[in-house]
């Protein structure tokens, strides 16, 4: 039997529920990180190469100032940089990329750089990585107020031991080259960092990882063409071998370190890859010892210790359990599809007008039909009925 058109026209599917486009230009995360080897050996370069510029700025704190140091490592990682995104010819980020991308230029390659530089010349090269490498706690704390993550309990309690840990060095911890000074410039240069990785991360999401290193390296050389005279006539008076540290600066922890962490961070979670700089102490420590001879107090070691303890607990999955203040979770929300049905022809036939009815019901007329039983027709608003 024909249908009325007005029958025939109702939709047979359900809307689905929306989902995120797959297309759009999003942050990758740790979970969404690709499986293989080149992610893990990347941070581990990244990890070796960072550890070993504490050592060189170390070492040549006697031939070049703070500012001057800073500009020469940019300068030269600048070129290096240049050259490789010439190579790979990326489009470059404009608007709000683009500003993320000078943030980070202005802490962290301009302001990070000249503040651990000057930090060094207060403190033996294992303190200062363990002041710096705080920075992960305040990229978990930024990551539970700007993005969402909340504060899991493991988080506030790892928090309150890392900054004990603090604490501990900076009241009594410092070593035969350190001094308090050294601590507020190391926290201060703590605090560049994060800022720089999470701003970094904002960028990411729509620049790749040559370019927003190279661009971030660069904006931080412009930033700090004030020191280009002191850097030339240091330079004029400086050793062969202090030269060449700066190249190596220039070169390997930044272009080649930058950019490997810019891969891995586009790749990562930021609280998640930034902890693992929690190793870059140790590392430190060993190499300043074999390198440098320096090694931190013991009390120095202690807080250190427990500032890297600190963080390995904030890191700690919270346990299952009721929801908390501790350990917040996002509402579930239930996006499976609506269940369809078909209607049977005596439901349709149930649910056409009387000939005898001068014309289509107001619900007929928008569209919609109803459907007594206990299922209706799918897409179509419908009731069941108490019968």
């Amino acid at each position: 039997m024909a249908l009325p058109d007005h029958v025939r026209s109702v939709p047979t599917v359900s809307t689905p529920p929306t989902l995120p486009d797959p297309t759009a230009v999003t942050a990758p995360t740790a979970s969404a990180a690709p499986a293989g080897w080149k992610l893990p050996v990347a941070v581990v370069v990244v990890l070796l190469l960072w550890a070993s510029a504490f050592i060189a700025i170390r070492a040549v704190g006697d031939s070049f100032d703070p500012g001057a140091l800073a500009f020469g490592r940019l300068f030269v990682g600048s070129i290096a940089l240049g050259l490789l995104a010439l190579r790979y010819r990326r489009p470059l980020p404009r608007g709000r990329s683009l500003a993320m991308v000078a943030v980070y230029g202005v802490l962290w390659f301009a302001g990070y750089t000249v503040l651990l530089n000057a930090a060094e010349r207060h403190l033996d090269a294992g303190t200062a990585a363990m002041l710096v490498n705080v920075a992960p706690i305040l990229v978990a704390v930024a990551a539970g107020l700007f993005l969402g993550e909340g504060f899991p309990r493991p988080l506030l309690i790892g928090i309150v031991i890392a900054f004990g840990g603090v604490a501990v060095i900076a009241f009594g911890g410092v070593g035969g080259h350190s001094d308090g000074f050294g601590v507020l410039l190391g926290l201060l240069t703590a605090l560049l960092y994060a800022a720089g990785v999470l701003s970094q991360k904002v960028a990411l999401r729509s620049v790749d990882a040559v370019s927003a290193t190279w661009l971030g390296c660069l904006i931080g050389t412009v930033v700090l063409l004030p020191f280009l005279p002191q850097t030339v006539h240091q330079a004029a008076a400086a050793p062969v071998g202090a030269i060449l540290a700066v190249v190596y600066l220039g070169i390997f922890p930044t272009a080649v370190a930058f950019t490997l962490w810019a891969y891995a961070l586009s790749r990562s979670n930021a609280g998640a890859l930034t902890s693992t700089t929690l190793a870059v102490p140790a590392i430190v420590v060993l190499m300043s010892w074999a390198l440098l001879g320096e090694v931190p107090t013991v009390v120095a070691m202690i807080g250190g210790g427990l500032a890297l303890f600190g963080v390995f607990v904030s890191r700690l999955r919270p346990r299952p359990g009721p929801t908390g203040v501790g350990d917040a979770r996002a509402p579930e929300i239930d996006s499976s599809p609506t269940p369809t049905t078909t209607a049977s022809p005596a439901e349709i036939r149930r649910a056409t007008p009387a000939p005898s009815e001068p014309g289509p019901s107001a619900a007929a007329e928008s569209g919609a039909v109803e459907v007594t039983g206990e299922q209706g027709i799918v897409g179509v608003p419908h009731r069941v009925s108490d019968g």
